[in-house]
């Protein structure tokens, strides 16, 4: 079987890199097609695929501003030659789906979501572009809007990621999806016999995140937070931070390992569409502080594995802490790291090779039809 994986970009290794990642081991002879890659990740991650580019890595500056060539990226996608492929594995939450294949060709979709900044989040989006961008966007959103939702109706079949996810692509492309978790690396994650003092969050500091909301309460109840990650809300978490505020920017992946490990607990103050953070926290055997609301809910176990709060407010964050510290005792490491094992890389590889096998099994019933007319 051909198989070609399609992902919207290859710059860096989150949660979505690592699905392809974990659909590359699977598939060692797969082509992967994306609109931009870095010779250095694909020489480290996906040894022995062959990588082809699509025309946005053409453009000028294309590795920095590989984001500002989306209005670009529905066209270049369409240009791409995937007959003679007999599955095509798309990793979307951007560009990725809208290939054109062949009617032999069998059309899956992993979805981790549908683009945020079309969708729901467009509102969010616009008031925080600049002001240039922002007398470009409505015209352009509502164009990629429509060639969203169009190019929807040309896979076969959708995955999500989480059930969270799945109502979101039944709502803006009434279309139903199978779940399946996205991997996580179990086995880089360790529980430490001597956890310190301190509150962790950790993740990419950009709005819908909230790290502006962990970063008031900190400050304002005087307990230690420490902030790993990067993003255009750092200068601004930094003005508004106390002393008792750690900023240690990005950090290696053994560097991380180990904040996990130590931490009193996570922080997960964000509405996201799965969470891979809080399930490597939870590797690490400690406990997340979450709000209730998004992927967090499929995820962490209240009063098991974590804390689900209900108040988005840096207020109500406060008092979720409070409460934990209140807890002592019930949260033990070794049920914690248990329950995330559930969500391992052989568990995924597991679910989606046979939902994948059974998908591409010949439809005997309609076999025997098409013979019978």
């Amino acid at each position: 079987m051909k198989v070609a994986l399609i992902h919207y970009w290859l710059v860096n290794m989150r949660g979505g890199e690592k699905v392809l990642k974990a659909l590359a081991d699977l598939y060692p002879g797969a082509d992967i097609y994306t609109h931009v890659a870095s010779p250095e990740l694909v020489a480290k991650e996906f040894p022995g695929h062959r990588v082809i580019e699509t025309g946005i890595a053409r453009l000028p500056r294309a590795q920095k501003m590989y984001q500002s060539y989306l209005p670009f990226m529905p066209i270049a996608l369409e240009q791409l030659d995937l007959s003679g492929y007999d599955l095509v594995i798309s990793s979307e939450s951007g560009p990725a789906k809208g290939v054109i294949v062949g009617p032999d060709t069998h059309h899956i979709c992993y979805c981790h979501t549908p683009m945020r900044y079309v969708w729901d989040m467009y509102p969010q989006y616009l008031a925080e572009t600049s002001r240039f961008k922002r007398l470009l966007m409505p015209w352009l959103i509502h164009k990629l809007r429509l060639w969203d939702y169009s190019t929807a109706q040309r896979v076969d079949k959708f995955i999500a990621n989480s059930h969270f996810v799945r109502s979101r692509i039944m709502k803006y492309y009434r279309r139903d999806a199978a779940v399946i978790n996205p991997p996580v690396d179990i086995g880089q994650f360790y529980i430490s016999t001597q956890p310190e003092d301190y509150y962790l969050m950790l993740g990419q500091l950009v709005g819908y995140k909230r790290a502006d909301v962990a970063v008031k309460a900190f400050t304002e109840s005087g307990r230690k937070l420490v902030v790993v990650g990067e993003g255009a809300e750092l200068p601004r978490l930094k003005r508004m931070a106390g002393p008792n505020i750690q900023f240690l920017g990005r950090q290696p992946s053994d560097a991380i390992a180990g904040l996990y490990s130590k931490c009193r607990a996570l922080i997960f103050p964000g509405v996201e569409d799965f969470g891979i953070v809080p399930l490597e926290a939870m590797a690490s055997g400690r406990p997340v502080i979450a709000f209730g609301k998004g992927g967090a809910l499929e995820t962490v176990v209240h009063g098991k594995t974590g804390l689900l709060y209900q108040d988005a407010s840096p207020a109500g964050l406060q008092n979720a802490v409070a409460e934990f510290e209140s807890m002592s005792g019930i949260f033990q490491p070794d049920e914690i790291r248990a329950h995330a094992l559930r969500f391992s890389t052989e568990v995924f590889k597991k679910n989606i090779s046979a939902f994948i096998e059974s998908e591409m099994k010949p439809d005997v019933s309609s076999q025997s039809t098409a013979a019978a007319a």
